[in-house]
């Protein structure tokens, strides 16, 4: 399986010109072949042929493009495959070729945002302390962990925070973990992040709204700064440098929280959250971006992936903050102060949350019997019914 391995990389003075050229090349071949793909998409034709001739070899030869030829063409060839492919992924997705999420039409880049160039082998070649470049040259880098084997790609990142990576694209091996007879259902929420079955309760670290108030001191002195000006350069960059610090902790508590949970159980059964659909909500739609919910269920899909674990998805539909996880009996529709209830047919007593995230495991086939062997409960991998049916009684039901 093909896995990204991301290395911080710190260019010397001299090549930051050289870097900067190649990001605006790439750029200006994704907009100006996008522009094409419009221009023919509004008139009704089809997909225009021998676009990347027109856009690359074609404009080296005016004035106004003599410039594309001071960086690598390498680069050029893969921004311009990059848009023919986010291209194809659309109309896929409209036609309904594609599995998943529609994917959005292709937009035009900013110099302001994220900017990334991709070289394939023969533009690139790593060495122990540096990667180098097609006409960039030798970039050192702080290699963290060791490669498991040659990169096929290299991706050239700039973020917003003004920082540089480079993430190999390598092929690994599926690795094996000693196997355990411990399974988990997880129950994701804002009081707590996760709520597990075996009664553990982990804590919502907040981390943007920890940050919020120098976020928003950090915006209203941007907002005064004059347009195009030095001093608006600077505070961009400090709020950008905010937002990363965020994303970077968040992401941090994520892998770890799903490397350890991967590492101490066989199999992982987690709701299926409209998270898409919960975020409309906009008393509650700062505190579930910045719980992270849809990235950590792709951590974990990923890793029980790479580690040979079990993983399953349960239907969002199901009544798991309803049932009795004891008896099974559905005791109707709580309100959302209710954090403790007693079940009217068996009298046990449950905690809202534990009690759910054990409905969950039970609905993903992991619960224990007599004998010592999971139970054959369906399983589902989506949603029965449509995101836009929601209701707001269910999408809160379903957040804690």
């Amino acid at each position: 399986m093909k896995a990204r391995y991301n290395y911080r990389i710190y260019p010397q003075k001299n090549q930051i010109e050289p870097l900067a050229k190649a990001f605006g090349c790439a750029r200006v071949v994704w907009n100006d072949a996008l522009w094409l793909y419009k221009k023919a998409s509004l008139k009704g034709q089809t997909t225009p042929k021998n676009v990347d001739k027109q856009v690359i070899t074609q404009a080296k030869k005016t004035i106004e493009r003599c410039w594309l030829s001071e960086v690598s063409n390498i680069v050029l060839q893969q921004s311009f495959r990059d848009l023919q492919q986010a291209w194809n992924n659309y109309f896929s997705s409209l036609k309904g070729k594609r599995k998943g999420k529609k994917v959005g039409k292709p937009k035009f880049k900013k110099k302001q945002s994220r900017q990334a160039i991709r070289f394939r082998k023969g533009g690139f070649s790593v060495h122990s302390t540096s990667v180098k470049l097609a006409k960039i040259g030798h970039i050192p880098i702080l290699y963290s962990r060791p490669l498991p084997s040659a990169p096929s790609s290299v991706t050239i990142i700039k973020d917003t925070a003004d920082r540089y990576f480079a993430s190999f694209v390598v092929e690994i091996n599926p690795e094996q973990l000693p196997k355990t007879d411990k399974s988990v259902g997880i129950d994701l929420g804002l009081t707590y992040f996760a709520i597990l079955s075996d009664g553990e309760k982990i804590e919502n670290p907040r981390l943007h709204k920890k940050m919020l108030r120098r976020i928003k001191k950090a915006n209203r002195r941007l907002s005064k700064a004059k347009k195009d000006s030095n001093r608006r350069t600077r505070r961009q960059l400090r709020l950008a440098k905010l937002h990363a610090k965020v994303k970077d902790s968040r992401n941090d508590f994520l892998q770890k929280l799903s490397t350890r949970l991967v590492r101490e159980n066989q199999a992982i059964a987690i709701e299926d959250l409209n998270v898409s659909g919960l975020v409309k909500n906009r008393k509650l739609s700062r505190a579930i971006s910045d719980a992270g919910w849809y990235s950590f269920r792709s951590l974990l899909d990923a890793k029980c992936e790479k580690y040979n674990r079990d993983f399953f998805v349960i239907d969002r539909w199901e009544a798991t903050s309803q049932k009795c996880s004891a008896c099974g009996f559905h005791g109707g529709k709580k309100e959302l102060n209710v954090r403790a209830w007693t079940c009217l047919h068996c009298g046990k007593q449950h905690d809202r949350d534990i009690n759910a995230a054990k409905n969950i495991k039970a609905a993903g086939g992991l619960s224990e019997a007599k004998n010592g062997r999971w139970s054959e409960c369906q399983t589902t991998s989506g949603a029965v019914r449509d995101e836009s049916s929601t209701t707001p009684e269910v999408v809160q039901l379903s957040l804690f």
